[in-house]
Parts: C-alpha cells; sequence; structure tokens
C-alpha cells in the first residue's frame, strides 16, 4: 500500500499493514518511493502520512480510543 508523506508530498510504501492497522501503534514502518534507487526502510509517524488524494488516515487506524467516541 502507498500513502503520502504530508511533509513532502512523496509516495511512501507502508512495509507494514499490521501495524497501519493497529490504532495503538503510533508509527509505521515503510520507505519513500522518490527517485531511481530504492530507499532504505524507515519509522514514519502515522500523523504525518495520508491517502494520496490528501485525505486523512482513518481514526480506526490511528485512535485506540475511537470506539469510546472520545
Amino acid at each position: 500500500m502507498y500513502l503520502k508523506d504530508k511533509r513532502s508530498g512523496d509516495a511512501v510504501e507502508i512495509l507494514d499493514l499490521q501495524a497501519l492497522f493497529d490504532p495503538s501503534q503510533g508509527q509505521v514502518n515503510g520507505r519513500f518511493h522518490a527517485g531511481e534507487e530504492m530507499q532504505d526502510p524507515a519509522a514514519f509517524s502515522k500523523s504525518e502520512l495520508g491517502f494520496p488524494s490528501g485525505e486523512d488516515l482513518p481514526r480506526c487506524w490511528t485512535d485506540p480510543a475511537y470506539r469510546s467516541g472520545g
């Protein structure tokens, strides 16, 4: 899955989908897809990622208390 880094606008390949979907995980492993060479994996804060369309990640992926309505 590819998301977008909000700061740079570059594509980020998500390497750990399980962590992306887990709201208790604040970071996810991925790598930038920019340039011709494959980039090294890095940790990305979920708050700095979004969909390529510009939409934010779903709350159920980022907020462990999303079911409590708080």
